[in-house]
């Protein structure tokens, strides 16, 4: 009997651990829900079991329909997870070879022949991005196919020989390995990775968007934001136009149960789960890889964001740890959500949000404008920010004119709310703005005086 009692004990000290847990990992959300920075589904799983989920937020704001955890969210970037499997399926049952080269399966790139397969997976092979092209946002605009999207890098040269160099995501080799999916299945994408992927763990909540999915509920709307507190429907795009790379679709839930199952062996071939779990490339399967000095341990995870949405996961091998943020919000807020929640769940220092009680007044917003040069080594190559007030709102403008508005967290201390960068105002000894801290890089203020 008393071995039934302190197991009884135990048990309880547990339960009251994880409802701890729990509250604090809401009471984190909160700042962020209520500045409508975060709408979707946060879930934290540690070893297979789940110890908070919660929804937050409205899946569509104009028919007041809340996200719940069987809401659906596009997953932007996260989708090449998917898209990778599905190809490391065809390997396992040898219809493919990761040193396979492309050559042999697509023509009209010059110098196909020299990326192989792994190339592609590890985003190493020198394919121009479609991302950068002038007309990127018609394509988004327009039904595609993986072909299409092929169709619109042909002819121009590599940027790097293959396999040498992680220069940037690589939109194009995802574009190319749904392609490939498809001539080795005689399938559709979304069909294929259906077969291959989503329906062999049960993933009901999951799909590959090709612009066929319609009005299928439950699927979240996109949002994104308006002046420092607002949101807006962000623009519309075919998401087709991101087939392979950004085109799938899933829930919270699905997405933990994938995460386990592809990291405990349950869809692949341990051998070719090694080249997943490799950390000798920080890139590469649609995973992020390295030593995390936060966490002690090696950390995978993958962030994205398109219009309308963002998301973050995180996989914690040696604590057996999934933490997964969807958000029907563009905001990269996921990301720095994701990593304070995976420390607060092992009780790890974390950094709480906390944004200014009161707005700043218009006339101290007056002393923050200016607009600020950038280095060779910034986001955008030698660009110049302009920082503009308006009343009591400050904005970031981009030399692409897009717009960040920022969040006051202290005077001269603010957050892009797009990009939840840190910006900081450095001023001169006449208290006038001289510098523009963005993240790790640094502007100086060029405006005449």
């Amino acid at each position: 009997m008393a071995g039934v009692a302190i197991l009884s004990v135990s048990t309880s000290v547990a339960m009251a651990q994880s409802k701890s847990t729990a509250a604090a990992i809401d009471a984190y959300l909160q700042p962020y829900v209520r500045g409508n920075n975060l709408s979707g589904e946060v879930l934290v799983e540690k070893k297979g079991k789940v110890v908070f989920e919660k929804s937050y937020g409205l899946a569509n704001r104009e028919q007041r329909i809340p996200n719940t955890p069987a809401t659906r969210f596009h997953i932007a970037s996260m989708s090449m997870q998917f898209t990778a499997a599905a190809v490391l399926r065809l390997v396992d049952m040898g219809s493919l070879k990761l040193g396979d080269h492309v050559g042999n399966l697509v023509s009209g790139i010059p110098d196909v022949d020299r990326i192989t397969i792994r190339d592609l997976l590890t985003e190493r092979s020198g394919l121009p991005d479609i991302n950068g092209l002038p007309d990127y946002e018609d394509i988004l605009q327009h039904h595609q196919t993986p072909a299409t999207l092929i169709a619109k890098i042909e002819g121009q040269p590599l940027l790097f020989p293959p396999g040498t160099k992680f220069l940037h995501e690589e939109h194009s080799a995802y574009n190319l390995l749904a392609l490939i999916v498809e001539k080795k299945t005689g399938l559709s994408f979304a069909a294929a990775v259906d077969r291959l992927v989503f329906r062999p763990l049960s993933l009901t909540g999951s799909g590959v968007d090709d612009d066929s999915v319609g009005d299928a509920a439950p699927m979240a709307k996109g949002y994104e934001p308006a002046g420092t507190y607002e949101l807006k429907p962000a623009p519309l795009i075919h998401w087709s136009a991101k087939t392979g790379n950004a085109s799938a679709f899933t829930t919270a839930r699905d997405e933990a149960r994938w995460v386990e199952a592809l990291f405990h062996g349950r869809l692949l071939r341990a051998s070719t789960l090694d080249a997943v779990l490799d950390t000798s490339m920080s890139v590469g399967y649609g995973w992020f890889k390295s030593q995390n000095q936060r966490f002690g341990e090696t950390a995978y995870y993958m962030n994205g964001r398109a219009p309308g949405f963002a998301s973050f996961v995180l996989y914690l091998p040696q604590s057996h740890t999934t933490v997964v943020a969807l958000s029907n919000i563009y905001s990269s807020a996921t990301t720095t959500i994701g990593y304070d929640i995976g420390a607060l769940s092992l009780g790890l220092p974390y950094q709480p949000f906390h944004p200014r009680d009161s707005a700043p007044s218009s006339e101290e917003l007056k002393t923050c404008t200016g607009t600020f040069q950038f280095g060779p080594d910034f986001y955008q190559p030698n660009a110049k920010l302009m920082l503009i007030a308006k009343g009591q709102e400050l904005s970031l403008r981009w030399p692409s004119g897009s717009v960040s508005w920022l969040i006051s967290v202290e005077p001269d201390h603010f957050v892009d709310r797009t990009y939840w960068e840190q910006v900081r105002i450095g001023r001169d000894p006449e208290e006038r703005a001289a510098t523009l801290v963005y993240g790790h890089f640094q502007g100086a203020e060029t405006s005449p005086k």
